[in-house]
């Protein structure tokens, strides 16, 4: 192998000192007891936060909803498993750079296939650009909510019904505001037709016979007050997350401080979410709470295709494939190598594997025991993230529940944001064969910042449909990749394991192949094959409409203009509701 695909010119070349200092500690912490050990080992910890920010984000708030919306506490067992795979083939990825310090792209190509890594580099860029978009709109959406509650109109949403008068809750004053906006949407718009002011409960049957598709049209646009507060906090997150980027890229001191912004962001989304589920700790059902965890339920009503195919979708989806980029990179980042594998496990287990359980876990919780969850075990494909926000009345008071859990998702968008910015650095480097330097990483770091049009608009339906196919497509050749190269004597030697311990482990590789190569064809079938729009274009007929099963909340099961640029409900299947992991 050349020396110059070994490592990075970061740690390694600007505090070697430090790292070497770092590699004497490691060995004297192998002679301690467990508990200072393990201390160490936690207080030195950093790429696995990386990977826990890029995958706490929009696509883990949506999942978690759903799930806890849905089924309760009943599916509280399947993020755990989901990430305990994704874990275990990351682990099997570390073994094989920290053994050679290689950087992959070239290793893998040289090894394996050139078509094959450019096809792993194209899939992190796509997903990491146009996933940015869903981030930058879940927070929009969760700032104007908390608009709402300062009582701001941050948007009208408007009813067509079959005679061809509209209906809406906002008042005259502010329809007038977005008359030509409303135009746009509805065909034979007339203020004179337009009935303001619905009562919430008139309001909430309207929209779902909107969402059943009889005779009723939903839409919704932004008010001028509703598209500054989302360009106000796309602005924040964008200049916030820019310094702490090339901060990144620029010193080890820079990755240092970048980890200790991880660390805070995830660590507020974690209180954030537990405030939510502490404020209601008096009605959790404990011993349902821990069947959950257990898995005792399995698959709630596993007859109906859709649960089974939600529960797969989740296994097979906890690791993105930019997670499986940037992760080999942040560990050259680090400088760290053969001595720091013990480390990297400790790594993967506290910062990547406890936050993403611990916040998603609370999501769900939090969705059962504030009402959100009725009790019946239905999905509720629509609901999203904000509109759940927005049922906490009463948690923590009328307001403050509400407040806390859309703080929890603004902080799991930003923290996501920077994540792809830095892949993007690292990637184009290494595809562009580009040797790396600060300039340049900064530079290709500021490729995904595009996303931040997603506070006012989504994207096309074909570029989510795109990066759907070629994402999840390469999401299990990645893993096999892993799998082949963890076990090639002839590139890392005697590091490939030896006797039962290897057995095990590859059993367990397997099977987190086999969930991700399921989990694509779901999710291939869902965005892509499925989509209204592409079977449109198509010339094939729609898939076939269900009824709307009746709901707890349905408030909460709609679409509105909080979460997507467009948020008129025309089936497309795409919204900024970042409904994909880590790609979140």
């Amino acid at each position: 192998m050349s020396d110059g695909n070994k490592g990075l010119p970061m740690t390694a070349k600007w505090d070697p000192e430090k790292l070497q200092r770092e590699v004497a500690e490691l060995e004297a912490l192998e002679q301690k007891p467990f508990l200072p050990r393990a201390i160490g080992y936690i207080k030195r910890t950093g790429p696995g936060l990386l990977q826990s920010a890029m995958t706490l984000g929009a696509g883990s708030a949506t999942a978690s909803v759903m799930a806890g919306a849905s089924f309760g506490y009943k599916l509280l067992w399947v993020q755990p498993v989901a990430m305990f795979l994704g874990v275990m083939m990351l682990a099997a990825l570390a073994n094989v750079v920290l053994t050679t310090q290689e950087r992959p792209y070239k290793a893998f190509g040289r090894e394996l296939s050139w078509v094959l890594v450019f096809l792993w580099a194209l899939a992190t860029i796509a997903s990491s650009i146009i996933w940015h978009f869903p981030q930058y709109g879940l927070a929009a959406g969760a700032m104007r909510d908390l608009g709402k509650m300062a009582s701001v109109a941050t948007d009208v949403e408007m009813v067509q019904l079959a005679d061809g008068t509209f209906a809406t809750p906002a008042d005259d004053a502010t329809v007038e505001a977005v008359a030509a906006k409303l135009q746009d949407k509805f065909e034979g718009f007339d203020l004179e037709k337009v009935r303001a002011g619905v009562p919430e409960d008139e309001w909430k049957e309207l929209k779902i016979e909107a969402a059943k598709g009889e005779g009723a049209k939903l839409a919704s646009v932004f008010t001028p007050a509703g598209l500054g507060l989302g360009w106000l906090v796309g602005c924040i997150i964008l200049g916030i997350n820019v310094f702490m980027v090339f901060s990144y890229g620029g010193s080890s001191r820079g990755i240092k401080l970048y980890e200790w912004f991880l660390r805070a962001v995830i660590g507020l989304v974690i209180l954030m979410f537990a405030i939510v589920v502490i404020a209601s700790a008096s009605k959790i059902d404990w011993g349902e709470l821990g069947k959950g965890f257990i898995g005792w339920y399995g698959i709630p009503n596993w007859q109906d295709p859709k649960n089974v195919t939600l529960v797969l979708g989740m296994l097979g989806a906890a690791v993105g494939i930019n997670m499986t980029f940037l992760y080999p990179y942040s560990l050259l980042a680090k400088g760290w190598g053969p001595k720091h594998k013990t480390l990297a496990k400790w790594d993967l287990g506290m910062s990547m594997f406890l936050p993403f359980v611990l916040v998603t876990s609370l999501v769900i919780i939090a969705m059962t025991v504030t009402g959100v969850y009725s009790g019946e075990d239905v999905l509720r494909e629509g609901i999203k993230p904000v509109a759940a926000a927005a049922s906490l009345h009463g948690v923590l008071g009328e307001k403050a529940g509400r407040l806390v859990f859309d703080l929890g998702l603004i902080a799991m968008t930003c923290s996501a944001i920077s994540t792809h910015m830095i892949v993007c650095g690292f990637t184009f480097c290494e595809m562009l064969n580009l040797e790396y330097t600060k300039t340049r990483f900064r530079l290709f770091a500021l490729t995904p910042a595009i996303g931040i049009f997603g506070v006012v608009t989504t994207l096309p339906f074909w570029f989510p449909v795109a990066a759907s196919a070629i994402c999840f497509a390469m999401l299990p050749i990645a893993y096999l990749t892993f799998l082949i190269m963890n076990n090639k004597r002839s590139y890392i030697g005697d590091a490939v394991g030896k006797g039962l311990s290897r057995l095990l482990f590859n059993a367990v590789l397997v099977v987190a192949l086999l969930l991700a190569t399921i989990g694509s064809i779901i999710q291939i079938n869902n965005r892509v094959i499925q989509n209204p729009r592409v079977r449109e274009f198509l010339g094939l007929s729609a898939p076939a409409a269900e009824s709307a099963p009746k709901q707890g909340n349905a408030a909460a099961d709609e679409t509105s203009a909080d979460e997507s640029g467009t948020s008129e409900q025309d089936g497309s299947g795409e919204s900024a509701d970042g409904s994909e992991d880590a790609a979140e």
